[in-house]
């Protein structure tokens, strides 16, 4: 049965990461062809899907995976304090948007520089290393309640949308309220990652509310984000 909780958090924060690959593998596309790009896009795409397989199988084997969730919980703590203070500074002025054609400018001017080659890996850097967040997620959820197919599902359905979209406008994603859905996700995969490192370090049912505290965390999160976001912008 699918978790439309897990779908939702894995659809946004695949969806960034798949905007910025996108607009990596489009922008190496004017240079060494479409073709060549796409294939160094599969080839990322395709160490990503058997980077979860292998972590899917390991898990199915029934081994002890609680220093694997406490590892994972540290990482989305991280990241999500990451995605968070960025969408901080930028909605108060510190930081300035990002700006996908501008990097898409920055990207082919590297590649002008460069040969077919060069092209061809920064197609598949970008894309495997946008991805692999996305992976993150997708174990991440699979640790908690096994929700793996949940997981995949939602960064799968975010891969397609991104690309059918990026393929009807032939442009980077310009539209894309980057900020607004990095600020949202960044509270949520910070909630995420306080819920499992705390229940990895002291044991199942550590939370007195359960899966419950993961709203109250992503509303803490939120609204202490939202709190300095405008204490910054008046100082």
């Amino acid at each position: 049965m699918l978790d439309w909780s897990t779908i939702v958090t894995a659809f946004l924060t695949a969806a960034v990461e798949w905007v910025e690959a996108f607009t990596i593998v489009l922008a190496v596309s004017l240079s060494i062809g479409k073709r060549a790009a796409a294939g160094a896009a599969i080839a990322a795409l395709g160490t990503l899907t058997a980077m979860t397989a292998a972590t899917g199988g390991l898990l199915g084997l029934g081994l002890d995976v609680r220093w694997l969730q406490l590892a994972i919980g540290v990482f989305l703590l991280l990241f999500g304090v990451r995605w968070l203070a960025k969408a901080v500074a930028r909605g108060a002025g510190i930081k300035a948007l990002r700006d996908e054609a501008a990097e898409f400018a920055s990207t082919r001017e590297r590649l002008a520089r460069g040969d077919r080659v060069a092209g061809w890996l920064i197609a598949f850097k970008g894309v495997l290393l946008e991805g692999f967040e996305v992976w993150l997620v997708v174990v991440a959820f699979g640790l908690h309640g096994r929700a793996w197919v949940s997981g995949a599902a939602g960064a799968l359905t975010a891969l397609l949308v991104v690309v059918a979209a990026g393929l009807l406008v032939q442009a980077p994603l310009r539209r894309v309220p980057e900020n607004a859905i990095k600020f949202a996700v960044g509270a949520m995969i910070t909630a995420f990652g306080s819920f499992w490192t705390l229940e990895a370090l002291a044991g199942a049912g550590t939370w007195p509310a359960g899966d419950w505290s993961l709203l109250a965390l992503a509303a803490f999160y939120a609204l202490g984000g939202l709190n300095l976001m405008a204490v910054l912008h008046q100082r």
